[in-house]
């Protein structure tokens, strides 16, 4: 369903949206290749670069979106499959250089089965904790387990909770705030649950406001369910330039190696 919320914090629906995108329907998707942010070539390259010296054969995006990251991977030769769960952004990802080489199948990373076994599996751009119960994110490590062939990678990238800035009684974090826009984040510390919660203003007074819930899960909590799904930890950086990854470091990019003698039958 649409994300968007109106004053009385009823769901809107948007027009042309469907509802089984989830989270990133065509209202999403529409403005989700902007320039600038996620999509600068000084954030995207670093990532390919580090994917294509990681992939040994074909690979596996999980939330392929609408081919960020996966179109330019494909673009440098790498053999890209992706599951997303919204078509609406799917559509796009065949107009990008590279992206017609995708292989995408609509579905849920927690459960979708693809064809084949993969050098590399990837999920970036915090969609881990878009996935909102701890259970189903052990899901998500176990089917990429499952897509592993022995000695295979799963890559995670995700940001860490800012819960060092929240004194007591407070449960919110600003992130951004500029004319028009705010960005906060609101914590449930006993669940793990939190919100990341867009005000928006156009210069004609009219507001939107957009909820979106995920789930945080700490570096050390990750390990475990790789461990659960047969994997071990191989590295973990601060971020794409692998950089020391310590106590200061607001995000991870972590990767793990499926456990040579871990069957496919046991990664189910």
């Amino acid at each position: 369903m649409s994300d968007d919320v109106n004053a009385s914090g009823s769901t809107i629906v948007e027009p042309g949206d469907d509802p089984a995108d989830g989270w990133f329907p065509e209202s999403v998707a529409a403005d989700y290749d902007g320039p600038g942010g996620a999509n600068a070539p000084g954030v995207v390259t670093p990532a390919v670069e580090v994917l294509a010296d990681l992939a040994d054969g074909a690979v596996l995006e999980f939330a392929v979106g609408t081919g960020r990251i996966g179109a330019p991977l494909a673009a440098r030769g790498v053999r890209v499959s992706g599951i997303e769960l919204s078509q609406a952004m799917a559509a796009r990802i065949a107009d990008k250089p590279g992206g017609d080489a995708i292989d995408v199948t609509i579905g849920d990373m927690t459960s979708t089965r693809v064809a084949g076994h993969f050098s590399l599996v990837y999920l970036v751009f915090n969609t881990i904790s878009n996935v909102t119960t701890q259970d189903a994110q052990v899901d998500v490590f176990r089917n990429a387990a499952a897509h592993l062939r022995p000695g295979g990678l799963f890559l995670v990238e995700v940001g860490l909770p800012d819960l060092r800035h929240l004194p007591p009684g407070q449960d919110s974090v600003p992130f951004a705030v500029t004319p028009g826009y705010v960005g906060f984040d609101q914590y449930d510390v006993v669940t793990q649950e939190f919100t990341s919660n867009h005000v928006t203003v156009s210069p004609d007074g009219t507001g939107r406001f957009r909820r979106i819930p995920f789930r945080y899960a700490w570096p050390a909590e990750m390990d475990l369910m790789a461990r659960i799904a047969g994997m071990n930890l191989k590295y973990r950086w601060a971020d794409w330039d692998r950089s020391e990854f310590t106590a200061d470091s607001t995000k991870h990019v972590s990767v793990w190696e499926k456990s040579p003698e871990h069957s496919i039958a046991a990664a189910k």
